[in-house]
């Protein structure tokens, strides 16, 4: 006797993997590069202020046998970085964990920690792109960037030029580039890949940053979409960018000695009386500033790829 293969098995007897996956996600990068930390803060408070001493002038006269040098002053500048609280909260039920082929709360937490990261990073980037150092391409202000007005590698050695004259200090023999992958595009169709040093070819591969793409004349470059893009912000509709070249200390980091430097996961108290709710978020008390604006020199352009 034949058995006939009953035509509905196949859906009723669906698989589910186990195994959840999560939107596309760029690495945060900007907050890597706050250098300037408030470890050692006097008291609690609703802001933290960082002072930095200028150099004395050069001492190039000789001295004289029979005379005292005259003192002079010591100057300094003090910078107050405000903290804020920031977070995000998501919620699960009972049903959800109750019925799902998913490890909910797991994947919850996996969720609610990138949105930490990505949301602080964004509020750096919003900071830091926001310093007063800038070179339009082609132009002397943002609003008149044409379509035309791509990045040139003339434009990053004088930022180059620029943050050396101004004694901003490297990251190792180099400063630090985040341009937006758009720009990215223009930069090495211009320098060409053999003028753009590939991390790929270094001896010191375990030192490769998050996002590298290579170097170009004194820059390591980190590609990331959060880099400044300004939807319409040239003439008519072209898109600008802002490429950020960073020297160290150009950012401050503040925080709350109570909370800690980074976000913390919350699992927050279930307080429905059927106990299904289970919320979970993310909380930060902290903030960044512009520390040395002469560690940060910004290049805004259009993009040859962009919506012009």
């Amino acid at each position: 006797m034949a058995y006939t293969q009953k035509s509905s098995l196949s859906s009723d007897q669906v698989a589910f993997q186990q195994l959840a996956y999560f939107a596309f996600r760029a690495n945060p990068l900007h907050a890597d590069y706050a250098t300037v930390r408030a470890t050692n803060q006097s008291h609690r408070g609703s802001g933290v202020t960082f002072t930095k001493y200028s150099d004395l002038s050069q001492a190039t006269s000789a001295l004289t046998e029979t005379s005292d040098t005259t003192s002079v002053a010591m100057a300094d500048t003090q910078v107050t970085v405000t903290l804020a609280e920031y977070g995000n909260t998501i919620e699960t039920t009972a049903a959800l964990r109750g019925q799902s082929f998913l490890n909910v709360d797991e994947d919850a937490a996996n969720v609610i920690g990138y949105n930490a990261a990505d949301s602080i990073d964004q509020i750096v980037a919003d900071v830091a792109y926001a310093g007063s150092n800038v070179k339009y391409i082609g132009q002397t202000s943002r609003g008149a960037l044409t379509a035309s007005d791509t990045l040139t590698s003339s434009s990053i050695r004088e930022a180059v030029a620029n943050l050396r004259a101004a004694s901003a200090p490297t990251w190792g023999p180099c400063y630090m580039g985040f341009i937006h992958p758009d720009v990215a595009y223009d930069m090495i169709e211009q320098t060409g890949t053999a003028d753009l040093r590939s991390f790929q070819i270094r001896s010191d591969a375990d030192n490769v940053k998050k996002g590298e793409i290579g170097t170009f004349d004194g820059v390591t470059f980190i590609q990331t979409p959060r880099a400044l893009k300004v939807t319409d912000g040239g003439a008519s509709t072209v898109d600008a960018y802002g490429t950020l070249i960073v020297g160290q200390e150009g950012l401050a980091h503040a925080y709350s000695t109570m909370y800690g430097a980074d976000p913390q996961v919350v699992f927050g108290p279930v307080t429905d009386k059927l106990r299904r709710f289970q919320p979970v978020g993310w909380y930060a008390m902290c903030g960044f500033g512009r520390f040395r604006e002469e560690s940060l020199y910004r290049i805004e352009s259009a993009s040859s790829i962009g919506s012009n």
